[in-house]
């Protein structure tokens, strides 16, 4: 159920849009007041979040999952995956790629959306090479 309600953060220009899920649960809990609000103009005290998650995976008959993390910028991001990269056995048949995650307006983390920026091979100078992907 959404209710439309006028937004204080930016003197009611905006609407917000609160979402109450599961209300016969919650008011079974005492709980009904608690609600997830996005105002359509100004995003109220939640701002936009973006973040560039770069994982590096080996290749042994199949993919396996290897060092990895987070950065808000694409250029930190690139950084830690080209030193993990180097980092790795040269024997390791190793390649990464650097992952692209914003949050969408009122959806949770697992449904933010996801594009694949970059993937990393290392040449056989030892040089770690980036490839822009097609979106």
């Amino acid at each position: 159920m959404t209710t439309p309600v006028k937004c204080t953060e930016c003197d009611g220009r905006g609407w917000k849009i609160v979402t109450r899920r599961g209300c016969v649960a919650a008011m079974g809990l005492r709980l009904e007041f608690s609600a997830h609000e996005d105002c359509i103009y100004c995003g109220g005290t939640e701002q936009l979040v973006e973040m560039f998650e770069w994982e590096v995976f080996t290749t042994s008959g199949t993919d396996d999952l290897g060092p990895c993390g987070t950065s808000s910028g694409q250029a930190p991001s690139m950084d830690a995956l080209r030193m993990a990269l180097r980092q790795m056995a040269s024997n390791a048949a190793a390649w990464g790629r650097i992952t692209h995650r914003v949050r969408d307006f009122s959806t949770m983390q697992e449904d933010w959306s996801k594009q694949v920026l970059f993937h990393a091979t290392v040449d056989a100078a030892g040089s770690v090479r980036f490839e822009r992907q097609e979106s």
